[in-house]
């Protein structure tokens, strides 16, 4: 009989927790113990309602350290705690003799990676990140439509609107020595996307960054692109006044990208993956942290490359 996997939670208070908890009970997983210094937890409820839970770190790991020293063996810590943490709660987990599950960005810069991947080479344990795009039905197509194509290069224009409120920018997530700012926290996955569709970064510009928004351009591989990243209400086009409270459009040689619908399942799916030694490791994620990382301090120049449209119509109005 197969053994059902366990798991270990970091950061069960936080919006992506319990995509996380879907996730290892569809699996058929067992979330065995959680930690979060916040205790509004109820949501484990709904999932593992047997599930040991902490708010000390001291005290997670004790417990931890104690399953193992009985032979009851974490099989996976994931990681859902603020970006700049996420380096240590994956050294933590592969101390533990667990592997890890890390949501996305896995860090805050490239040399990070080279850390972590010394502690892969001693412990024998494995680092997966969730890019869940990847997995997304239409990107998989996509990326069969490039390979197939014969043209060199492709103009992409990537637009992402997510709103958040004032509490954002109280928050680590509006503290870029946190959160990396928001390239990193909300762009890091489309980033990660364009790499896998289109090959490496060439050429990065940096047209705009503020506090809630940025924009530029790049050269990666067989594409160019366009793009704009915002948290601001007010940016939301006119023509998306359907009700929607996330704005997301991108496109190929003009033609709209579909990706209203599919991001349900794709945590599970990439659970069902990384337990089928399919997950993304320490050498695809390093392409796009190091471009979200470069990003943060290239000088603005808002005439280099091509200037996304949105910031055409602020220049104008």
């Amino acid at each position: 009989m197969q053994r059902t996997p366990t798991f270990a939670l970091i950061g069960a208070a936080g919006y992506v927790a319990p995509r996380h908890m879907k996730a290892i009970k569809e699996i058929g997983g067992e979330l065995v113990v959680a930690f979060d210094p916040n205790d509004s937890v109820g949501v484990i409820d709904s999932y593992f309602p047997d599930a040991h839970f902490f708010v000390e770190f001291e005290r997670f790991d004790r417990h931890i350290d104690k399953l193992r020293r009985r032979g009851q063996r974490i099989d996976f810590v994931s990681i859902c705690s603020p970006n700049y943490l996420h380096d240590a709660h994956c050294r933590f987990a592969l101390r533990s003799n667990a592997d890890a599950i890390c949501e996305k960005p896995l860090v805050l810069n490239p040399w990070n990676i080279d850390g972590l991947a010394e502690i892969e080479r001693d412990t024998g344990r494995r680092i997966a990140t969730i890019l869940q795009l990847r997995l997304h039905p239409a990107v998989v197509a996509l990326k069969e439509r490039i390979a197939a194509s014969p043209k060199n290069e492709f103009a992409v224009d990537l637009t992402y609107i997510a709103p958040r409120g004032r509490w954002y920018h109280t928050s680590w997530k509006g503290d870029e020595a946190k959160s990396g700012g928001i390239a990193t926290n909300i762009g890091v996955h489309f980033f990660d996307m364009l790499i896998h569709l289109f090959g490496p970064v060439e050429m990065s510009v940096a047209h705009l960054r503020e506090r809630d928004r940025a924009a530029g351009y790049l050269e990666c591989g067989r594409a160019k692109v366009r793009w704009f990243l915002s948290i601001n209400r007010y940016d939301i086009p006119e023509r998306a006044g359907d009700g929607r409270s996330t704005y997301r459009s991108i496109t190929v040689d003009g033609q709209e990208i579909e990706f209203s619908d599919g991001f349900a399942d794709l945590h599970t799916r990439s659970y069902e993956e990384i337990l089928a030694g399919r997950g993304f490791g320490l050498d695809e994620v390093r392409p796009a942290v190091a471009m979200v990382s470069a990003f943060r301090t290239l000088p603005i120049n808002p005439h280099a490359g091509s200037r996304h449209p949105f910031l055409a119509s602020r220049s104008a109005s």
